[in-house]
């Protein structure tokens, strides 16, 4: 393949990402979903490929004409493909860089009931998606029991994490189960929105929820920013480099991130192939993809420049602009790969996984978090809903509309929890390991420790903080 092919399959994403910020401004009912501009880039791109539109020109057209598979040659979309395992790494490799991490005390004070309850859903995930998987989707319909880690993986972890796993799918021979991910992230993200929306009516209507509406309406340009992937910090206090130019500058600072991650993986795997993978014979860390070290890599940078007093030299703000950047590239080639057939063979136990993960997160939020988040539970707990249906923005998304004032701590207490958060779940360190893991020992014993994990996030919570909220 060429450079050139390489260049043009480029410059057809933003064209792609151009067009769905038109379609996004013109049609209503887009915007009234909140969905991003790239999530419909996307769509687009699947539609005009040859999942759609390909199957019609096939018949009229020779394999070895441009419009065989659409409007999308071949040769775009082997690019595209490997595009979300790429960017993946920079997404997360830009996760704390230029935040300042507060000491854990004030975290666990601020946040501590929303990382219990995070966690409680998370791994709740886990247990709901292997249950149905062992005892429905495997014998039933012959599912991989891969497909026990799909819920967590797509509706926490997001279309980046969704994406970004397809080496480890493949790796693992459960190719078709990256699309199934891909397919329930967007379920996750567009069902999150809508149940949010309809939850925050009724709390409102309860009075459950005692701040919709806030002092002052939302503007329309609040509500634009609202649909952002990415929350957009801007009181850095930032020392811009003068002898290199700052986007360089945090691209190398990224690249730095994601080349220690690298070493770290392969330090890793080093230390397993002398010690434990030698004397059992079960290999883990080959299987673990490196976006979650990369993430681990720009932490340690970042805890790094605070003990040197150099933290200012890195520009929150321009590291989001680079990590939406590929977040946008990441999940435009990857639905614009999806492959529906996939999806079509797979129709019932899809759906039967979305079902049951809505269901599961639906209730942690009604049952559980009433009883696990002392104060103000709602606009907490709304927070915790999005995320776990479809990924941080849509929390935030959720939090600002039951809240738009920030009356509560719900914003503060939700950016602290992510810090003892994602580095775990949400396609933190276990996300990225339980493909191999269940590969390796089987779903049964991971769903043994999903279930411990879960319990001891749960009876914590409920006991801990719903005991402060009894003596409050």
């Amino acid at each position: 393949m060429s450079p050139n092919m390489i260049g043009f399959s480029f410059i057809l994403l933003g064209i792609f990402l151009i067009i769905g910020k038109l379609f996004r401004s013109k049609i209503e009912v887009l915007r009234k979903l909140f969905l991003p501009s790239s999530i419909i880039a996307g769509f687009v791109a699947l539609l005009v490929g040859p999942e759609v539109l390909g199957r019609i020109t096939s018949r009229f057209f020779a394999e070895e004409s441009f419009f065989y598979t659409g409007l999308l040659p071949e040769f775009i979309l082997n690019v595209w493909s490997t595009l979300p395992g790429l960017f993946i790494n920079v997404v997360f490799a830009a996760l704390f860089l230029g935040k300042v991490v507060p000491n854990l005390k004030k975290i666990w004070l601020i946040a501590g009931p929303q990382v219990v309850m995070g966690q409680t859903v998370s791994w709740g995930q886990y247990v709901v998606g292997i249950m149905l998987t062992l005892f429905v989707l495997t014998p039933f319909f012959g599912m991989n029991p891969l497909t026990g880690a799909l819920i967590e993986i797509s509706f926490v972890g997001g279309h980046g994490t969704a994406a970004g796993l397809s080496g480890t799918f493949e790796e693992l021979n459960f190719a078709e189960g990256a699309d199934l991910a891909v397919g329930l992230a967007t379920i996750g993200i567009v069902s999150g929105v809508i149940i949010g929306i309809i939850l925050i009516n009724w709390g409102a209507r309860t009075n459950r929820a005692k701040f919709v509406g806030g002092k002052t309406p939302l503007t329309k340009e609040e509500k634009e920013k609202l649909a952002e992937l990415e929350e957009r910090e801007t009181d850095q206090k930032t020392k811009h480099t003068t002898s290199m130019e700052p986007l360089a500058f945090h691209l190398a600072i990224v690249g730095a991130a994601i080349a220690l991650g690298y070493v770290l993986l392969k330090l890793i795997v080093l230390l397993e192939s002398y010690t434990w993978g030698a004397w059992t014979g079960t290999h883990l860390f080959p299987y673990v993809p490196l976006f979650p070290l990369a993430m681990i890599g720009g932490m340690l940078i970042q805890i790094g420049l605070d003990h040197y007093g150099k933290s200012h030299f890195i520009d929150r703000e321009m590291v989001n602009r680079i990590s939406g950047f590929s977040l946008d590239i990441l999940i435009v080639s990857a639905l614009g790969t999806l492959s529906l057939a996939v999806i079509g063979d797979n129709l019932v136990p899809f759906l039967l996984l979305a079902i049951v993960a809505i269901a599961w997160n639906v209730f942690a939020f009604l049952v559980l978090a009433p009883r696990m988040i002392p104060q103000f539970w709602f606009e907490r707990g709304i927070g915790d809903l999005g995320q776990a249906m479809g990924m941080t923005a849509t929390g935030l998304l959720l939090m600002k509309i039951a809240d738009p004032d920030n009356e509560s701590p719900a914003l503060e207490g939700f950016g602290y929890k992510q810090l003892l958060f994602e580095p775990l779940v949400g396609g933190g360190l276990f996300t990225a390991a339980s493909l191999p893991l269940i590969y390796q020992f089987g779903p049964v014993a991971i769903l043994i420790v999903s279930i411990i994990v879960m319990t001891f996030f749960l009876l914590f919570g409920i006991l801990y903080f719903g005991g402060n909220k009894a003596k409050a």
